[in-house]
């Protein structure tokens, strides 16, 4: 349905029905899941539309909108870049996975990027429930935060069901709460001891949950 540019008024009606319908925006048009995760500096929600993101940005004065899903091929990112540039914020990308254990790399890397953005910031996933929840979590921690705080963001008011296949990344902080928090600073965790295979290995999701997650709700 989506050709994958805006260029011309068809094309950008197609990334609207795209988002609306395929990405399942329609959705999102009423239910934002906006949260403040650090007051006048991080905020979250689930994918913003260009309207919702231009009332965020005067509201929040916002400067940088970090997209977790990474680039795809559909229309509301490219509805989204494309309010970005309009709005002047920065746009930027920093994939992560909602039902695998988190790669180091990603955290490292998402560390590097939080470190040079632009604040006052908003991230965003599909449904703002479980990778938004992870990036919050892990801002939490960079910013000296504890891992009670970064859980604090994986919660049922946000749509995240830690029994489900998305309860891994639950899992990932309560694993550095119990073999490091207190002992050793969380990037150094991460760099010198995270495990993300022996994470993976040993989580079991609940079958209910996951169904609801995976199947009824079809999270990303």
């Amino acid at each position: 349905m989506f050709a994958g540019d805006l260029t011309t008024p068809r094309r950008r009606a197609a990334a609207w029905l795209d988002s609306l319908f395929v990405d399942h925006a329609v959705f999102r048009i009423a239910w934002h899941n906006f949260a403040v995760v650090i007051p006048d500096k991080l905020y979250r929600c689930n994918h913003p539309t260009p309207g919702q993101l231009a009332r965020l940005t005067r509201r929040h004065g916002l400067r940088t909108i970090i997209n977790l899903r990474g680039h795809r091929q559909c229309g509301s990112d490219a509805l989204s870049r494309d309010a970005a540039a309009r709005l002047g914020l920065d746009h930027l990308d920093m994939a992560f996975e909602s039902r695998g254990a988190p790669h180091r790399e990603r955290i490292l890397r998402f560390h590097d990027l939080y470190r040079g953005m632009r604040f006052p910031a908003l991230l965003h996933c599909k449904s703002g429930a479980d990778r938004a929840g992870l990036a919050a979590g892990l801002a939490i921690l960079f910013e000296g935060g504890t891992t009670a705080e970064a859980l604090g963001q994986l919660s049922l008011r946000y749509g995240h069901f830690r029994r489900s296949s998305t309860g891994v990344l639950d899992a990932f902080f309560i694993h550095y709460a119990i073999a490091a928090e207190g002992k050793k600073p969380f990037l150094d965790w991460v760099r010198d001891d995270y495990d993300e295979t022996a994470l993976a290995a040993s989580f079991r999701a609940g079958g209910l949950s996951s169904f609801i997650t995976d199947r009824v709700l079809a999270r990303e």
